[in-house]
């Protein structure tokens, strides 16, 4: 596997960042499946790849991985700030087809992330589901009303400058589900027995399977952690990719 770290220019963020890739070799990359990973609000571009074996999963389903970056964001073009979801949901797929050539057909085009990363995987699924095939969450945030609620002192500063005086329907999951009129893809949501969060993943995959969508809900002993979440993206990339070898 080729193991890149890219720093590029952003026109959405109007600044450079980066993202940590990894592709198969010998191989075009139109023919291969591509997963967007994203990190969760302590980590960038590099947590994935530092603390779990994501490469080696990569390596055995032949996929292609790309880790991008978006500080603690949530993923959200945010209030009083830069237009993280934008950059994410729009013109990271745009710059990495330039760069990559991968291929923009819905099939071949997964996202995943762990805690405020599996929010903002959600989010992109929900919000353009004709362009994402799977999409898995790991511990995921994903009642951001009640956390929005819940937060105070430091962490109410950061949410008021992300998400202003309240919550929209844009950063709201289950408003996006409910007015979501597309085939959904196919979700794999995965959290430990022993995280605080674990009532967030049984409500988004009881509300996912009310809609309709598929859906592989799983739960094990394990806290909000990495060791967690490196046996999480194993299963999900088991999950989505184990018969196409």
């Amino acid at each position: 596997m080729a193991h890149i770290r890219c720093d590029f220019k952003s026109k959405v963020l109007g600044m450079n960042t980066s993202m940590t890739v990894i592709l198969p070799e010998d191989v075009r990359m139109q023919d291969v499946s591509v997963v967007y990973l994203l990190h969760g609000l302590e980590d960038n571009c590099s947590g994935w790849t530092r603390y779990t074996l994501v490469e080696l999963y990569a390596r055995e389903y032949n996929v292609a991985v790309v880790i991008p970056e978006v500080q603690r964001s949530f993923y959200t073009d945010m209030k009083s700030g830069l237009d993280y979801f934008t950059f994410i949901n729009k013109e990271l797929r745009e710059v990495c087809t330039h760069f990559f050539n991968f291929s923009k057909k819905r099939e071949r085009n997964y996202i995943m992330g762990l805690s405020m990363g599996g929010y903002g995987a959600i989010k992109c699924a929900l919000t353009n589901p004709e362009k994402v095939n799977g999409c898995a969450a790991f511990s995921s945030v994903s009642d951001i009303v009640s956390v929005f609620k819940q937060c105070k002192d430091g962490s109410r500063k950061e949410f008021d400058a992300i998400f202003g005086p309240s919550v929209s329907n844009k950063d709201n999951l289950f408003y996006l589900l409910d007015r979501c009129r597309k085939k959904l893809p196919s979700f794999y949501i995965a959290c430990g027995e022993e995280d605080e969060r674990l009532f967030h993943s049984r409500e988004i995959s009881s509300a996912l399977k009310e809609k309709g969508a598929d859906v592989l809900f799983e739960t094990w002993h394990g806290e909000h952690n990495w060791r967690f979440w490196n046996e999480a993206v194993e299963r999900a990339f088991s999950y989505f990719f184990k018969e196409m070898n």
